[in-house]
């Protein structure tokens, strides 16, 4: 099987970022952006889904985090996108239900070569550390655009912002990877009964 990794690099007049993936890694990671708590979920996001993740991204926050947040979501679904192109041998679907103390996070994906999403969190903080709360869900939106995956995130029962984003960052990775794994009755077939994706 062809190694599943690729380099991504998106420059702008608000943003630098280059990103290197390897969807079948070991959790390791290395994450520099101006944001730190958008690092720790990165890390998390990493560690759950067992990938390989570099991420260095510059840009001024002198305003507000958004774009640095929104161009690092851009960029996360690009990676998968092109690394799985092809949707050859993947499961293409993948579901995960995680607690963090008293947060409920499910989160299901769909590689279907089509975007669709959907995100249920009320927040009643704007920040958590130095991210905004509203963040969480363009970060997530951006993603599963430039993936072009259905993407559905919901959190129940959450009462602290911290245990409800770490929640939804490890519950999509965690669906990730399983959407993401080879399913060796498929091998070199596109699931999908049309035949393409």
């Amino acid at each position: 099987m062809n190694k599943r990794q690729t380099i991504i690099k998106r420059k702008t007049n608000e943003t630098d970022v280059e990103m290197k993936l390897d969807i079948d890694g070991t959790g390791s990671c290395e994450i520099q952006t101006p944001v730190g708590f958008l690092n720790h979920m990165l890390e998390l996001f990493a560690g759950h889904g067992l990938f390989n993740l570099s991420v260095v991204a510059n840009g001024s926050i002198r305003i507000d985090e958004h774009h640095i947040v929104e161009d690092v979501g851009i960029v996360l679904g690009q990676s998968f996108a092109e690394i799985l192109s092809e949707k050859k041998s993947i499961r293409r679907y993948g579901f995960f239900i995680l607690p963090m103390d008293e947060a409920l996070a499910t989160v299901t994906i769909d590689f279907a070569g089509r975007y669709s999403f959907r995100f249920e969190c009320p927040f009643v903080r704007d920040k958590v550390g130095d991210l905004s709360t509203e963040l969480v869900r363009h970060f997530w939106n951006s993603f599963a655009q430039n993936a072009k995956v259905n993407l559905y995130i919901k959190v129940e029962n959450g009462e602290n912002e911290h245990h409800k984003i770490e929640a939804i960052f490890k519950a999509t990775a965690r669906a990730i990877r399983a959407a993401c794994e080879i399913d060796e009755r498929m091998i070199n077939k596109i699931p999908s009964t049309k035949g393409r994706l």
